[in-house]
């Protein structure tokens, strides 16, 4: 059993930075692909961003590339989101979950553990 808890949320001006961290116990944080999805209020679940246990593949959704970076340290057993040029729309609870593969997925049911999320509130 993997437990995930979220960190680095916050309220942010359009146009700035946050860095979310994912912190992973519980299991061999190596051995699982890695990634982000964001919930905006009365919106589906999105896909952000996906990491393979090794961090040799990464996939973003089209609506972060080139803002959003994500990363892992396998040593400190945790996930991190680089979120840069931040827009108004990227409001919304993120949420880091794990999957027991060395191939990434971008879809939610296709992790096996996920956190309970952090809230990021970019204003205009």
């Amino acid at each position: 059993q993997v437990q995930l808890v979220e960190s680095g949320g916050g309220l942010v001006q359009a146009g700035g930075s946050l860095r979310l961290s994912c912190a992973a116990s519980g299991g061999t944080f190596r051995s699982y692909a890695m990634g982000w999805f964001r919930q905006a209020p009365g919106k589906e679940r999105e896909f952000v961003a996906a990491i393979t246990s090794s961090g040799t593949n990464i996939l973003y959704s089209d609506s972060v590339k080139g803002r959003f970076t994500i990363s892992r340290d396998n040593a400190k057993n945790t996930l991190y989101l680089q979120m840069n040029s931040l827009k108004p729309e990227d409001t919304a609870v993120y949420c880091c979950a794990a999957r027991y593969s060395d191939y990434v997925s971008g879809t939610f049911r296709g992790y096996d553990f996920r956190g309970q999320g952090t809230q990021v509130t970019v204003s205009s």
